[in-house]
């Protein structure tokens, strides 16, 4: 099949146009932040709050939401090579800063140490903290315990 001139440049110009826009959308696509899935991250905090149940395992808990703070700073793009570099470049979105540093504070005592002994009071200070950081990054909604 023999295209006339006009159609062959139409189609290259057709698949040049294509291309570019292709580029652009990808660019502008990489430096938005990535949607919060405020669902998937309320399962994950619905599965660690199982961890209070029992005494021995509320480190877990504790390590548990030190983490999705963590994964969430990350998916935010906060700066930082470590979580506590992350905290101090997100600590205008938060707020209460120093129940989030208990917070990780605590998590990283409970990570060095094998067998912590956690007050009842710690620990629900500590997830209370970090639940109020993940609303506060919109990773949580406001109404959800």
């Amino acid at each position: 099949m023999n295209l006339s001139l006009e159609a062959q440049v139409a189609i290259g110009f057709g698949v040049v146009v294509f291309a570019v826009l292709i580029f652009l959308s990808r660019s502008v696509y990489r430096r938005l932040p990535k949607r919060m899935k405020q669902l998937r991250n309320q399962q994950k905090w619905s599965e660690l709050q199982k961890f209070c149940k029992k005494p021995e395992t509320w480190p877990d808990a504790v390590i548990a939401a030190d983490k999705l703070l963590d994964d969430i700073l990350k998916r935010r793009r906060f700066k930082g090579k470590s979580m506590g570099e992350r905290i101090v470049s997100a600590q205008r979105t938060l707020s209460d800063n120093d129940a989030v540093w208990f917070a990780h504070n605590l998590a990283k005592k409970t990570k060095e140490d094998d067998a912590p002994q956690l007050k009842e009071g710690d620990v629900k200070k500590a997830l209370l903290g970090f639940r109020q950081a993940l609303r506060d990054l919109g990773a949580l909604q406001h109404g959800n315990k």
